[in-house]
């Protein structure tokens, strides 16, 4: 019987400036096992975006935890999310990651469903012999208990006791606003989707998307790469989203980006970057200034890697990435990934953006692979119990502030937590967000 206590796993004392994770948090089969059942099946959870399942019949496939999971627009044109199972023998459903289709025919025993989870055919009935007990049951594909979407963001939960979405995103709505609102007819995910695994846990993916502090010492040959392209006089380089800009630079006052973090385990890692034509944006600045204003058009233009937890990660730096963590086992971990884009941007910023995308993110790019390969690292080195406990959550102690900044401010962002940072910081603490909401997820299956 599993008996750790949450001061096991994670040492959390504010007063004396500590915050540690124990390794056993990454690679214990049990504590996966609970994770499973008491974060990703018990709380919202990503799925998709409505662009998805775009006309009517449209749907896609995705999992909650270890559940399968059917989002459909019906034939007027209502989403709708299922668990993607046959209330038959337990069968998936629909078998496809993405498709059109008005029935979803069980490949087991042919019962037949239509694009709104309502059963249209059980085979063979009238030969069935079946009781008038059967008749009276419901045999629909089971609507999930919570399904909400914001802004096109689609978020789904195992548990009709969730807090209303709108209170699980809190401040960082306003962050998916950013992505949002670069167009007035919404994003959608370029064709190309990729689906990779990693043998490690997947909160090493939840805390690389946010760690500034890794980037020089993981990607050296894509910094290389960086540094000749700003000397080359070709016109076919890639142009770099990582030059030094004027932006801010009178209010910043040495300020390279910082951190905030929110309730419920959500976090934002940003930099500054400028209105720079760098980034496939650029046609757009003046009419997003005139749109939403000066502050919030140059925040789009900003890095920000956004986490909202568990599963969902929105990387805007070298290009624009929609990510999804689906935890397989404590020790691999599944990656659906996609280039993300506002709608209507023309076919030169479109390219722009492609190109910057490949030459970055997914197992072909110059970073992904180098991430990879560290979790794989971190994950051998985690079997250790000689010194149970990890540092890697003290960078940024000091500089550490509860509420927000002015920089925040700018778009009326109210964090919990916020850090401002130089250059070389690399802020840590906002992991802390990460674990506290685990923690507080766990409290009713572990002691304190």
């Amino acid at each position: 019987m599993f008996s750790a206590r949450i001061s096991d796993l994670i040492d959390d004392r504010p007063d004396d400036g500590i915050f540690r994770v124990s390794r056993a948090i990454f690679d214990d089969p049990d504590i996966f096992d609970l994770e499973m059942r008491h974060i990703f099946e018990r709380g919202w959870v990503f799925l998709g975006i409505a662009d998805q399942a775009r006309g009517p019949h449209d749907f896609f496939t995705t999992d909650i935890g270890r559940v399968p999971i059917l989002v459909s627009r019906d034939g007027a044109g209502k989403l709708n999310a299922f668990v993607n199972s046959c209330p038959h023998r337990g069968s998936r459903v629909a078998q496809a990651l993405s498709g059109n289709a008005r029935l979803h025919v069980c490949p087991y025993h042919s019962w037949t469903f239509d694009s709104a989870g309502r059963n249209k055919n059980v085979k063979l009935k009238r030969a069935g012999c079946y009781a008038a007990s059967f008749d009276a049951q419901n045999h629909d594909l089971p609507a999930l208990p919570a399904f909400g979407d914001y802004r096109g963001f689609l978020f789904g939960s195992l548990d009709a006791d969730v807090p209303p979405l709108e209170t699980h995103l809190g401040e960082a709505a306003k962050l998916l606003d950013l992505v949002a609102d670069q167009s007035d007819e919404g994003i959608e995910l370029v064709p190309g989707a990729v689906t990779f695994t990693f043998h490690g846990n997947w909160k090493l993916q939840l805390e690389n998307c946010s760690d500034a502090y890794h980037f020089t010492s993981t990607h050296p040959s894509y910094i290389r790469i960086l540094e000749q392209r700003q000397t080359s006089n070709t016109k076919a380089a890639v142009k770099s989203v990582w030059e030094s800009s004027d932006y801010w630079r009178e209010d910043a006052k040495g300020v390279a980006g910082g951190s905030f973090s929110f309730p419920y385990g959500h976090v934002l890692n940003w930099g500054i970057f400028g209105v720079t034509e760098a980034l496939p944006l650029y046609e757009r600045a003046v009419a997003l200034a005139e749109r939403h204003g000066v502050a919030k058009r140059d925040w789009m233009f900003n890095m920000r890697n956004l986490s909202i937890f568990p599963n969902l990660q929105i990387a805007e730096n070298a290009s624009s990435q929609l990510r999804v963590i689906q935890p397989l086992a404590p020790d691999k971990t599944e990656m659906r990934t996609w280039c993300i884009a506002p709608k209507g941007e023309s076919r030169e910023a479109r390219r722009q953006r492609i190109r910057q995308y490949e030459d970055f993110f997914n197992p072909s790019g110059m970073a992904t692979p180098d991430d990879t390969v560290t979790y794989e690292n971190c994950q051998r080195g985690f079997a250790s119990r000689v010194d149970p406990w990890l540092q890697g959550y003290a960078r940024g102690t000091t500089a550490a502030r509860e509420g927000g900044n002015r920089f925040g401010e700018l778009i009326d962002l109210h964090p919990a937590f916020s850090v401002l940072a130089d250059a070389q910081l690399g802020d840590e603490t906002l992991f802390r967000s990460y674990y506290r909401e685990w923690a507080r997820r766990m409290a009713g299956v572990l002691a304190p």
